[in-house]
């Protein structure tokens, strides 16, 4: 059976073409810096970054894993956290969303402006440092990690442009059918918002997984730890260690074989590696979250 081999035209060949450039754009340095985090620290200071290492070496590796007990357990926090989070926040985001996009909502457009205007204007660090602390007293607590990020306005206006598209019949025989609202919102609502949904629990997850600035602000107890924080102090550390040579000598530290290039590449792998993984599962209601509120059928 013979087939027919259509030839690419000039423009999809150029478009195929800008496509796969950008591609490699954007693979080259992640694999760059996994390259980097295998190599030496000796053959990266004598030829520099390269994305074949001339020798496979562990010691970044080694030295983050030194004690594993402290890393997995960071990972424990940071894993509870954005599952919660996720959890939450998208349940809280979908509710303001949809509450917001009826259009029989007697407080419509107030409720959205009091939304969009959030969006402009912030109370600030001090005020919002003293809220968790001194108001809600969550110092020291997952919650204090959990809350600030429950509700984004952003994430509920985008959520409430999806939703302005369904079409309000169906809400209307739902309750004609002596559908409450509660049943309406879980049983019909929510499964015609799954693209959206599903880009909003991805943008959210990585929010959470990403967050370290605030467990900066409010944890101190090493139990509580998340894996972005301690990622951040061991970066610190590294680069105190290697900026101090008068330090490190009086302590008797070789540092001419620590792995200071390796040890950095291999955090961004830590730290970004397990989203990375997750992201295919989520590519297609990604996608479709993305375009399906642009088309009408």
């Amino acid at each position: 059976m013979s087939r027919t081999i259509k030839r690419l035209q000039p423009h999809q060949f150029a478009i195929n073409l800008w496509f796969v450039l950008v591609s490699l754009a954007m693979i080259v340095p992640f694999w760059l810096v996994v390259a980097v985090s295998f190599t030496s620290e000796k053959s990266v200071l004598a030829h520099g970054y390269r994305l074949l290492p001339d020798r496979i070496s562990l010691d970044a590796y080694r030295y983050l894993f030194a004690s594993p007990a402290i890393l997995l357990h960071a990972y424990g926090v940071t894993i509870l956290i954005t599952a919660i989070g996720t959890a939450g926040g998208l349940l809280l985001t979908a509710m303001t969303a949809y509450g917001i996009s009826r259009r029989d909502y007697r407080y419509n457009r107030i409720t959205v402006f009091y939304v969009f205007f959030t969006m402009l204007f912030s109370g600030g660090l001090v005020p919002f440092y003293m809220l968790i602390t001194q108001v809600l007293h969550l110092k020291d607590t997952l919650l204090a990690l959990i809350l600030p990020g429950l509700l984004s306005p952003f994430y509920i206006m985008l959520l409430r442009s999806f939703l302005l598209k369904l079409p309000m019949e169906i809400v209307e025989s739902a309750k004609i059918d002596g559908a409450r609202e509660w049943r309406i919102f879980f049983t019909i609502v929510l499964p015609l918002a799954k693209p959206a949904l599903a880009t909003l629990a991805l943008f959210i997850s990585f929010g959470y997984w990403n967050e370290w600035f605030n467990a900066l602000l409010f944890i101190d107890d090493q139990r509580l730890v998340p894996l972005q924080l301690l990622l951040v102090r061991i970066l610190n550390t590294i680069e105190y260690l290697t900026s101090n040579s008068q330090f490190t000598n009086g302590l008797n530290i070789d540092m001419s074989s620590f792995p200071n290039h390796g040890a950095r590449m291999a955090l961004a792998v830590l730290a970004g590696g397990p989203m990375i993984v997750v992201f295919p599962f989520f590519q297609k209601f990604f996608v479709r979250g993305l375009t399906v509120g642009s088309l009408k059928g």
